[in-house]
């Protein structure tokens, strides 16, 4: 985790976008709720996202991130009830991640079924962020995507183009040009209105 929180001050210190940690709650548990807190905010943390702990058990963490400004994030699933749904949607700050689909994490060449009515309903129920993820790889996916949800969350698919290309020159310039493949995608959303 200290790794992690000096890597995220290197990245803000050169001027890096917004940071969210995705992590499990042991690692934070060991360091310490307060600890972790300070530390995450003094590292320029803005989020994050503690895949194993749901809000019923979350208390204590949200109370020791709230006063660093770090926002605590939650994930609403395909298979969330509309009660769940609500509670998280209180329970959460900075943004709602919304897990694409049932089943493990990957790249996958199709969007999930009903992906948009979940959106719209965590929408109803929240008044912030919603962003989807799990299995994006390609632009096609992030431009549907964008079309109902405010961020989309691309993970596997850059882990993956890292690994082929560990030991290759170009690997940082092949990633770049997929976020940026990405992100050219998105540019072509329509207009409010349109």
């Amino acid at each position: 985790m200290r790794a992690c929180l000096d890597l995220s001050a290197r990245l803000r210190a050169d001027g890096a976008p917004p940071i969210v940690l995705f992590t499990y709650y042991n690692p934070i548990h060991r360091m310490g709720l307060e600890s972790f807190a300070a530390a995450a905010a003094a590292c320029g943390v803005d989020g994050v996202l503690v895949t194993d702990l749901p809000p019923e058990e979350a208390v204590e963490l949200k109370t020791a991130l709230r006063p660093n400004g770090v926002d605590l994030i939650f994930l609403l699933s395909p298979t969330s009830s509309k009660q769940r749904v609500e509670r998280v949607c209180r329970e959460a700050s900075g943004f709602v991640y919304l897990i694409s689909r049932t089943g493990v994490t990957g790249a996958r060449e199709d969007l999930p079924p009903g992906l948009g009515a979940q959106v719209r309903a965590a929408r109803d129920a929240s008044s912030l962020p919603l962003a989807v993820g799990f299995g994006i790889s390609r632009p096609e996916q992030a431009k549907a995507i964008a079309a109902y949800a405010d961020g989309i969350v691309v993970g596997s698919a850059l882990v993956r183009l890292i690994e082929e290309h560990a030991a290759s020159p170009d690997r940082d310039e092949r990633v770049a040009e997929f976020c940026r493949t990405l992100q050219a995608s998105l540019r072509l959303r329509p207009a409010a209105g349109a």
